[in-house]
């Protein structure tokens, strides 16, 4: 049985890596709108930096992620774990992105083995940002704030899981 959800839990990281690979297509139309993202969504970022460079001083790591599109601080001192996202900006309590995350799926209603990766968690909410810019927030909130309930979290997790559907309205394409 744990030797079935260890190898069920690699088959699910290696979706991730595969989805940050297909989504990471450098073309001119895609590097066009992650730029235009990156502008929309500059006060939640400017946020996410503030915020960060308080964690700098209790210890937290800063880097530049490219796979994620964001600024990250590993290692953030203060929390109970998981992540949280501001525009551009990841704050993270583990030492990388590269590992598993539980928080919604399984509260969701998904088989509780299937756990997605935290870095594509967190590159959905940065995807999201880029798209709704200073609305985020407030819209997130309304949709439900941090729950297994709120649309921008399933999202998250779809996309996690497979690569497709980080946009929480609207169809899902594969």
């Amino acid at each position: 049985m744990v030797g079935d959800a260890h190898l069920k839990l690699n088959v699910l990281l290696r979706r991730g890596r595969t989805a940050r690979r297909r989504a990471a297509r450098p073309g001119w139309s895609w590097t066009l709108a992650i730029c235009l993202g990156v502008i929309w969504t500059l006060p939640n970022t400017l946020l996410g930096v503030l915020v960060g460079a308080i964690g700098l001083m209790g210890g937290a790591r800063m880097a530049v992620t490219r796979d994620v599109h964001a600024l990250t601080f590993a290692e953030w001192p203060w929390g109970r774990g998981g992540a949280l996202t501001l525009g551009n900006c990841v704050l993270h309590t583990g030492p990388s992105l590269d590992r598993a995350c539980g928080l919604y799926a399984p509260v969701a209603g998904c088989a509780a083995d299937l756990v997605p990766r935290l870095g594509d968690h967190e590159r959905a909410h940065v995807l999201q940002y880029m798209v709704l810019g200073p609305l985020f927030l407030p819209v997130y909130l309304v949709c439900g704030g941090v729950s297994a309930r709120n649309p921008f979290e399933r999202a998250a997790d779809r996309y996690a899981l497979t690569g497709a559907g980080w946009w929480p309205f609207g169809r899902v394409r594969s």
